[in-house]
């Protein structure tokens, strides 16, 4: 069979290129919302676990909210935050910053509010399955309360650790309102990867489309699947201890 030439192969040949554009943008962003997450994530959820104070409930629900609030009506108000009248606006106008919105910075701050559930949630189970006895005890041992955290805490919190990675970034790599909201379609600035999907779908473009959509089903199934043999392994080195 003789390779497509002509404007059906440039076509073809752009459609290509700027498919792997939008992935890669969808991979730079999951990796930089998933590990600023569990950086911001962890004492957030170290406090919600050891908090008696009753505005702990309050922060809980408004962490929970993008669980059930449209992607839409997120990525719209925080789109009003950004505009050159909202607060993160002005302030970025202030400090000589580059606008927010419609820019990859501003896609990442939209992600890490919708993405923010997904890793507070699993480490704020693993904290509190930690138990206080280990840490009552280094406390009798008056060993100082960071030390005992990264020495107690996050060994016995290793799985919330390791969901909370996972999950922050599986759900960004799959994000479409809020990044269309904030981000707009710009090629190779906030056009990701479910965006140029849609785009694919829009101009009747199935086989796009397909190719696209069947690259992010097999790369999130495979990243789930290595987390659960991970977590399947440890478990049973746990059993056999």
């Amino acid at each position: 069979m003789r390779p497509a030439t002509g404007p059906r192969a440039d076509v073809v040949g752009t459609s290509f290129a700027s498919d792997f554009d939008a992935l890669w943008l969808s991979l730079k962003l999951a990796i930089a919302t998933s590990c600023l997450l569990v950086l911001l994530a962890t004492p957030l959820a170290w406090w919600l676990a050891r908090s008696r104070a009753r505005a702990a409930v309050l922060v809980e629900a408004l962490v929970a909210l993008p669980l059930v609030l449209p992607p839409t009506v997120l990525g719209f108000y925080l789109l009003l935050l950004m505009s050159p009248d909202g607060a993160l606006g002005r302030l970025c106008s202030a400090l000589g910053l580059a606008p927010l919105a419609f820019s990859f910075p501003g896609i990442l701050l939209g992600s890490l509010v919708y993405s923010l559930p997904f890793a507070v949630q699993p480490l704020h189970n693993a904290f509190r399955a930690s138990g206080t006895r280990l840490l009552e005890v280094a406390a009798t041992l008056r060993a100082p309360p960071l030390a005992t955290f990264f020495a107690v805490v996050v060994p016995l919190s290793r799985r919330g650790f390791l969901s909370a990675a996972v999950l922050s970034f599986a759900h960004t790599l799959g994000e479409f309102g809020v990044v269309l909201m904030i981000g707009g379609s710009i090629p190779r600035r906030t056009e990701t990867a479910s965006i140029a999907i849609f785009r694919h779908v829009e101009a009747l473009d199935y086989a796009a489309a397909h190719r696209l959509s069947l690259t992010l089903l097999v790369l999130c199934f495979v990243l789930l699947l290595v987390t659960y043999l991970v977590e399947r392994r440890a478990a049973l080195q746990e059993l056999r201890q």
